[in-house]
């Protein structure tokens, strides 16, 4: 005759291994792009968060992925900062996206000085959200900006170069964008594993 044991005395006696309940997810929101949130575990960009967009040239639509969003924001009432842009924003261009240009703040800085206000406008937690483009930031430096995006609970985006991706980087997200298809990868993901195929231009545009 098979005896009945209680799970606690198990659980008590070390007999029975407990596993670690899983957190949900952090929030997220949408990229505006259904593919692109699809393809994302938490079904858009990571809240609180540093996103890291590799571009491999100038104008291959790193700034159009992110004009939903903004232009959601903004109508909100929430500020967007830009710091140190590459060129100067083309003001129609955004006003056609949805942008509300009295909610948008643009910082010209370099270097050292660019990456401290953008840790500073991410750490505020006065801000939607905020692009930078650092140059040559090492991982201490993008830790420094994922943990001041945490703080401020800010939605993130740093703009480099597409090398970069051979090195790593504590972004929540990281996202490579190919001139030539034009097309999106997902390279890392917080929450899940990166999906192995791009997401064509056409599905996201």
């Amino acid at each position: 005759m098979t005896s009945v044991v209680a799970l606690d005395r198990l659980l008590d006696a070390r007999r029975v291994w407990r596993g670690q309940t899983l957190s949900p997810l952090p929030g997220s929101q949408s990229t505006g792009h259904p593919a692109l949130d699809a393809a994302l575990p938490g079904g858009g960009w990571p809240e609180s968060a540093l996103s890291e967009l590799l571009v491999a040239a100038p104008g291959t639509g790193e700034l159009r992925l992110l004009w939903p969003t903004l232009a959601r924001l903004t109508a909100a009432g929430e500020r967007v900062v830009l710091v140190g842009p590459p060129h100067v924003p083309y003001p129609q261009a955004w006003l056609a996206a949805g942008i509300d240009l009295g909610h948008l703040s643009i910082i010209q800085a370099t270097g050292r000085d660019a990456l401290w206000a953008a840790e500073q406008c991410l750490r505020s937690g006065s801000c939607g959200a905020v692009l930078c483009w650092p140059c040559q930031a090492d991982d201490r430096a993008l830790r420094r900006l994922q943990v001041a995006a945490e703080s401020g609970q800010t939605l993130g985006f740093a703009y480099r170069p597409q090398h970069e991706a051979a090195n790593p980087s504590p972004a929540a997200l990281r996202l490579a964008v190919d001139a030539r298809p034009a097309q999106w990868r997902i390279l890392k993901c917080r929450g899940g594993l990166a999906p192995d195929r791009p997401i064509a231009a056409g599905t996201w545009q």
